[in-house]
């Protein structure tokens, strides 16, 4: 990159995958951010809504109508599924978009309008956008003009289901997926569930055979392996702040062994910064491991059932699941090393 700084704007600042992106790009070299909305809250000054944000004293949020585009070269879309798509059509055309809402992440419009209950404004755009998943999908987001950053519980369960979705690997009938996420995942907004009250000491699934995150990994899966697959998904909330674990059961080709899938794995992620599959038969993540980082922690069992593999991968959803896996998708896309901005956080422990 040549010295000139990428100028940004970050649209929905005041929701916590907002105030996540807003807290990571204080540390980046590269980019200025030069816009922040909050349409209900336009007016205030960022570290009114949060306080923690003490670099940000000058910043005053706005509509997103108010911001001006001209010189603007990058809109990070921290806005709710539906209301994301309403503003990234109006954009400029030199304005590249990094979207972490659903909007843009199942490239079948229809499904889109059976998942989220709304039409898609732009079924060519959805259709044609990079699905995010930044160490599956690096160069296509290196030239991308609209990255469509993934789900969190599909980010922990693609890293550690795509490189072993081969017919010749698994059985892509008997994927079960067992996930937990923190609070956090279901957004700032006020809903009974995520009341103190309602949450804590407790744990509870939901969506059971629902959830609209499902689709998100059937599609990449079936991608992957070329034929339709369904999978059986049930998430369920944990009563802690943030932090996602997925376990994961398949069962195996006739002749592929739990090892074999580690070391399909281990290879795929030698190189990443970001992704660690650890030593076949050590400890499983926590979830403790990952908080507060960019990394995804990944083990492989052997399960006492025959022919069954438990994979377990657990990752920070609010940045490995949301804001840092767009930052590294940023990077790739603006020629940044892909871990500006990344490679210092370390896990809050405990």
């Amino acid at each position: 990159m040549s010295g000139k700084k990428i100028r940004a704007c970050v649209l929905g600042a005041s929701g916590y995958t907002g105030a996540e992106m807003l807290r990571l790009l204080v540390g980046h070299s590269g980019i200025d951010v030069v816009s922040s909305t909050a349409n209900s809250l336009a007016g205030k000054r960022l570290t009114d809504v949060y306080p923690h944000l003490s670099s940000y004293q000058a910043v005053e949020l706005v509509t997103a109508e108010d911001v001006d585009w001209t010189d603007i070269d990058l809109a990070i879309s921290c806005l709710p599924h539906g209301t994301s798509q309403d503003l990234v059509e109006t954009l400029p055309d030199h304005v590249r978009v990094v979207d972490l809402s659903a909007d843009y992440r199942l490239r079948d419009a229809a499904l889109y309008e059976t998942v989220y209950g709304r039409a898609h404004l732009s079924p060519e755009r959805t259709r044609n956008a990079v699905y995010g998943l930044t160490e599956l999908a690096r160069e296509q987001v290196k030239t991308a003009d609209l990255v469509a950053c993934p789900g969190c519980y599909p980010t922990a369960t693609l890293l550690c289901l795509l490189p072993i979705s081969q017919t010749d690997l698994i059985d892509p009938a008997s994927i079960i997926i067992d996930a937990k996420s923190g609070v956090s995942g279901a957004g700032r907004s006020l809903k009974e569930g995520n009341l103190f009250c309602e949450a804590a000491e407790g744990l509870h699934p939901y969506a059971i055979g629902a959830h609209r995150h499902a689709p998100e990994i059937e599609q990449e899966v079936s991608g992957r392996i070329g034929e339709n697959v369904f999978v059986t998904f049930t998430p369920h909330l944990v009563p802690m702040t943030r932090g996602e674990l997925v376990t994961i059961y398949v069962q195996m080709a006739d002749g592929i062994s739990a090892e074999q899938l580690h070391s399909v794995l281990s290879d795929a992620y030698e190189s990443e910064a970001f992704v660690r599959v650890r030593p076949f038969g050590s400890l499983p993540p926590d979830t403790r491991h990952t908080r507060g980082t960019n990394r995804c922690e990944i083990s492989v069992h052997a399960d006492r059932k025959p022919g069954q593999a438990v994979i377990i991968g657990a990752i920070d959803n609010l940045i490995k699941g949301s804001a840092g896996q767009a930052l590294q998708n940023i990077n790739l896309m603006f020629g940044f090393p892909e871990t500006e901005g990344l490679s210092g956080l370390q896990p809050l422990f405990p």
